[in-house]
């Protein structure tokens, strides 16, 4: 089961370990939007190298996006890239990771002590660098701005850093603590592009905020960060200014539809974004089999077999078939 609970979206491992599923597969296990932005119409130049005036577009929408205009921004090509050359950018020691939370980031901190949501004020006195997300992965938790904004205060006069993780922010309006900081602010900001945007396979993220830090990520992203198409689709899409709204609001219905569904056979979700729910149940392990054999792919977890991540279907048919196996269909 490790290959499965990881990371979401390996449908290739699920297809081979359940070759009798039906086809196709429905991916419950990532937490992107299942309504994707529209990139059909946007013309992409295969044929250069990705220019540089062409990213500081990109990025100057993004942040304008995130309401962090006045702030140091870089692209990424996904914001796992970022998280993964963190280890190599000279960061404040000790490390320490809030949780439970997303797997990746202690590959991406090796060495980090584990912290909990409630320690933060102790874990922010130690110095060093502190990592978490906001919304949290798996359980949805959110800490508001100002709050991130003391333990920040709390690092700086350790000459420490906070490394905040809101790749799934854009959902959840208002969580976001780059619209506060200060480009002096010893805080490091990873957006994720494809969470939102529904388009996961363009792998485009973001760095923003304190100006050493974004620019040591970017060094080690090299001269071409990411793709002519990641540029063309991502300015076209944060310049779209309509969409985020219509989708968040699209969002939170389909999410209120899958509780509804959830409860209706007693998985009452414990955590919850609008782009997952969570559930706990003794039942999960044999839940997970049994949407599995209807091919359909929830998000298990090896460090607690209770739990259980559900994406939200999209379409009418997704909805259909995620119904009749949770009837036992």
């Amino acid at each position: 089961m490790h290959d499965l609970t990881y990371h979401g979206g390996r449908l290739d491992v699920a297809a081979a370990r359940y070759p009798d599923a039906p086809r196709p597969w429905i991916d419950l296990s990532t937490g992107l939007n299942p309504y994707p932005w529209d990139a059909a119409s946007v013309p992409v130049d295969w044929r250069a190298l990705p220019g540089g005036a062409a990213r500081l577009g990109l990025e100057t929408a993004a942040a304008a996006t995130f309401g962090a205009a006045h702030l140091p921004v870089a692209a990424v090509p996904g914001s796992e890239a970022a998280l993964h050359a963190l280890a190599a950018i000279n960061l404040p020691r000790p490390f320490a990771i809030v949780g439970p939370g997303y797997r990746g980031h202690g590959a991406a901190l090796p060495g980090a002590r584990p912290v909990a949501a409630g320690d933060l004020d102790a874990a922010a006195e130690a110095g060093g660098t502190l990592l978490l997300a906001n919304p949290n992965n798996p359980d949805g938790r959110r800490l508001p701005p100002d709050r991130l904004l003391a333990v920040a205060a709390t690092l700086a006069a350790k000459g420490g850093l906070l490394i905040v993780d809101e790749a799934f922010a854009d959902a959840v309006p208002g969580t976001s603590v780059l619209p506060m900081l200060s480009a002096d602010d010893p805080v490091l900001v990873l957006r994720s592009f494809g969470k939102m945007y529904g388009l996961a396979g363009l792998r485009l993220g973001f760095v923003l905020g304190a100006g050493p830090y974004v620019a040591a990520v970017a060094a080690r992203m090299g001269s071409w960060p990411v793709s002519a198409a990641a540029i063309a689709i991502g300015t076209a899409a944060y310049l779209d200014r309509a969409w985020p709204a219509m989708t968040v609001a699209r969002l939170e219905a389909a999410g209120a539809r899958l509780d509804t569904l959830l409860r209706r056979h007693g998985l009452a979700p414990i955590g919850d974004c609008p782009l997952f729910r969570l559930i706990e149940s003794d039942r999960a392990p044999a839940m997970f089999e049994r949407l599995a054999r209807a091919g359909i792919l929830t998000r298990p977890f090896a460090e607690d077999a209770r739990r259980l991540r559900f994406g939200l279907p999209g379409q009418a048919a997704a909805w259909d078939r995620l119904a009749a196996a949770l009837a036992g269909g």
